[in-house]
């Protein structure tokens, strides 16, 4: 298993057991219990039959990928799943175009500081990213002032968000410390979030299979 330190959990998925995954967050039953659960209520391990007879059962990882990655992309298939069916705020990190490793591993290290904050307050925040040069219609009703930005979305009971400022001349980056002011402007009360016209959701691209 490659462990290096201790305590350590680990957790083995998929059809053949090859989805191997460390916890890294902190060694709290809470925090743990929500890891596990993740994992549990979303069906993993379970098999979804192919579409044709014969073809090989394929694991809940593999028909919903979105389940497993720790920032997953915002898609009209994952929305549900990652966002708006379950608790919590949305942490949405808008990109014209796909996100990079460095940004994924920013946002990454962003969750776990903000998760140790909130696990004592009982609050919860998810954290994902959108390709807007593919949804155009979330483009239009978040309008950023310019790219990489953010948003905090908040998906229950009226549906309303709050962006990213990036300063009166854009001298604002949408980097590691605006993410981090923008979240500490929402867990502090001080956010102005606007409600969504008409309280429904923009259409969603419609993508090919490999989607």
């Amino acid at each position: 298993f490659k462990v290096k330190k201790f305590p350590t959990v680990l957790m083995q998925r998929g059809s053949k057991a090859e989805i191997k995954e460390t916890y890294t967050g902190e060694m709290k039953f809470s925090a743990l219990k929500d890891w596990v659960n993740l994992h549990s209520e979303s069906g993993m391990g379970d098999k979804v039959a192919g579409a044709g007879a014969g073809k090989e059962e394929v694991s809940i990882e593999e028909a919903k990928p979105w389940l497993v990655q720790e920032v997953p992309e915002l898609t009209a298939k994952s929305q549900g799943d990652v966002c708006f069916k379950g608790e919590g705020l949305c942490v949405i990190y808008l990109k014209e175009g796909e996100i990079t490793q460095a940004e994924t591993d920013m946002l990454t290290g962003l969750s776990k500081k903000f998760t140790s904050q909130l696990s004592d307050r009982g609050a919860k925040m998810k954290w994902m990213w959108m390709n807007l040069a593919i949804e155009t219609e979330y483009k239009t009703l978040f309008e950023p002032a310019m790219l990489p930005s953010a948003v905090v979305f908040n998906p229950h009971k009226r549906l309303r968000f709050t962006k990213l400022d990036h300063g009166e001349d854009n001298e604002v980056k949408g980097d590691e410390q605006s993410l981090g002011n923008l979240l500490d402007k929402v867990l502090g009360g001080d956010a102005r979030f606007k409600m969504v016209p008409g309280q429904k959701l923009p259409g969603w691209a419609k993508r090919d299979a490999k989607k």
